[in-house]
């Protein structure tokens, strides 16, 4: 199956990007370097690209249940332009995917945006219409991915990148408030959330408007390889590395995303995520740090210092903040503590490594 394009796929082309495939898309992955990208967004202020991002609109006199009832967080408390991060879990509570929901103005054609990750836009879209079918809500779910860009300019600068950019004053959003804002005579709907770690804003315009909105931030462009890193250094998840639905199943008690799931609402998984909650877990998501020279790598084992594999590295970089080299992964919680040693296998080799607190960055 050919690769989808975002809108300005031939744009970066043309400003040297390099690209990659990312959940069926082809994806910018790197303009300059990845560590000028990634210090860009650390010291000032870069813009990313994440067109390939799901959006689906939710509508109708059930949306809101419907929406309660297929993610973990409580929806009834979003007020018009709140947003929250959650979970989408499945009957043994194990995460699908993770998203971010929108609950829209009033005046709005449809009542909450929820973005999927790429490559999952159309199977939750299935997945609401199924349920919304079997329970008989009176709800309209509408794939919208086409429709929309989307990109995040973030970083200590992003604040003034943005309320430059915006005909209507942005930078009071407080942290996931968004609203709805003209840039370059383009209404966008603009959000301040990100996934660098950095004060940032997210915006969603138009597909066919998208070179527009794009051109009127004068910024560092950053590709999908320094937005990894950060994300990485702040300990963040990774749809497909670090849950991954079909192959290394994982409930938001053990991917230490806990403080998405709210047991006093009903959703599909909740009772399955109560009993995770009373008995515990057996494995936990952590951070941790090669002592040793070596970089660590998706699928790298993660052994006890008898050599003896208790985990699987999720993900792993040489951070180009710390210049250290950090990873990601499960391990059995007797292991979880910050400052316990254990061994990381890079390629073939032992190396020494340590726990660590998340996020990496002491000032996060």
């Amino acid at each position: 199956m050919p690769l989808r394009k975002p809108p300005l796929r031939n744009h970066h082309d043309e400003r040297g990007a390099t690209f990659t495939e990312f959940g069926g898309w082809d994806m910018p992955v790197e303009f300059d370097s990845i560590k000028e990208e990634h210090l860009s967004v650390r010291d000032s202020v870069g813009i990313f690209d994440v067109s390939h991002m799901g959006e689906i609109e939710v509508s109708g006199p059930d949306a809101e249940q419907l929406m309660q009832r297929l993610t973990t967080n409580d929806v009834t408390q979003l007020s018009a332009g709140d947003s929250q991060y959650s979970m989408i879990t499945d009957e043994d509570g194990n995460i699908i995917d993770d998203t971010v929901v929108y609950r829209l103005p009033d005046d709005d054609e449809a009542d909450y945006l929820f973005i999927p990750n790429a490559g999952h836009g159309e199977q939750m879209h299935d997945r609401w219409k199924q349920f919304r079918n079997e329970w008989e809500l009176d709800a309209e779910i509408r794939n919208a991915t086409d429709d929309y860009a989307m990109y995040a300019v973030q970083g200590p600068d992003a604040a003034d990148a943005v309320g430059e950019a915006t005909e209507e004053s942005v930078t009071d959003l407080s942290k996931f408030e968004a609203m709805y804002a003209t840039v370059a005579g383009v209404r966008c709907w603009i959000a301040r959330t990100g996934y660098t770690g950095e004060d940032g804003f997210e915006l969603i315009c138009p597909w066919d408007d998208a070179e527009t909105v794009w051109d009127a931030f004068d910024c560092q462009p950053c590709g999908l390889g320094s937005r990894d890193t950060l994300r990485t250094e702040m300990g963040f998840l990774l749809s497909g590395q670090d849950f991954n639905h079909e192959n290394d199943p994982r409930n938001p008690y053990e991917a230490k995303v806990s403080f998405t799931v709210k047991l006093d609402t009903e959703f599909v998984g909740r009772d399955a995520l109560e009993r995770a909650k009373e008995e515990g877990v057996e494995e936990t998501f952590v951070g941790f740090q090669l002592i040793d020279r070596g970089v660590p790598r998706h699928g790298y084992d993660i052994t006890n210092t008898d050599d003896t594999i208790i985990g699987t590295v999720t993900s792993g970089t040489m951070s180009p903040t710390l210049s250290e080299p950090i990873g990601l992964g499960y391990v059995p919680t007797d292991y979880a503590d910050p400052g316990t040693v254990i061994r990381v296998m890079v390629r073939g080799r032992s190396k020494k490594a340590k726990i660590e607190s998340t996020p990496f960055l002491n000032d996060k």
